[in-house]
């Protein structure tokens, strides 16, 4: 736990990136059937948000954390939309996906690590071959984002929703602790959020 709460100070301090690599591990024809069907709808996205107030409150409070990484707003809130619908489509708490992309790729769009890990989500290429198509960009936002929360997913289902574990295996880590603890700290810290209550007449 030390060691995760160091790289988080490093991480505050530096704005630098820890990506990791995805390892290529066989799937079983009906789970790469699913992933594939999960990347490839092409249906044009609706809103996540449970009713437009939802929508505000959370775009304004995340904008303004994430303003100094983004300066631009109009990116910021295309960036902000995606992520919420893209984490909340696949089952994940949007908090959570902006913790990892924090530690990832520290919000850098065209971030490539050593191992040739890509974008927002450090998304490793070998994946568009196994369930993707060959035209998928892993650059492009939502492409990235679909991507990475369809992996992280498919990690969680395979650990039984041991969060811990399938963040090592997003990394390729597993085993260690630095980058699970890395990424729950930046997430319990910087991008915890509570709905706000509705205001009384």
């Amino acid at each position: 736990m030390k060691q995760g709460f160091i790289l988080l100070a490093l991480l505050l301090v530096s704005g630098s990136a820890c990506a990791g690599a995805q390892k290529y591990e066989p799937l079983a024809a009906s789970v790469q059937a699913a992933l594939h069907a999960a990347v490839s709808d092409r249906r044009p996205p609706g809103s996540s948000f449970r009713n437009p107030l939802e929508a505000v409150n959370w775009l304004e409070e995340m904008s303004g954390r994430l303003a100094r990484r983004m300066p631009n707003q109009e990116n910021r809130l295309e960036f902000l939309r995606a992520v919420h619908y893209e984490a909340t489509r696949a089952g994940l708490d949007p908090q959570l996906v902006l913790g990892l992309i924090q530690v990832e790729s520290g919000f850098k769009k065209y971030a490539v690590s050593s191992a040739g890990a890509r974008g927002y989500m450090q998304v490793m290429p070998f994946w568009v071959k196994l369930i993707g198509g060959r035209s998928d960009n892993l650059f492009h936002l939502r492409m990235n984002l679909r991507y990475g929360c369809t992996i992280l997913k498919h990690y969680l289902e395979i650990e039984k929703g041991d969060l811990f574990r399938a963040l090592g295996r997003y990394n390729g880590s597993l085993g260690r602790a630095e980058y699970p603890d890395a990424v729950r700290a930046v997430w319990e810290k910087q991008w915890h959020y509570s709905p706000r209550s509705a205001l009384k007449p």
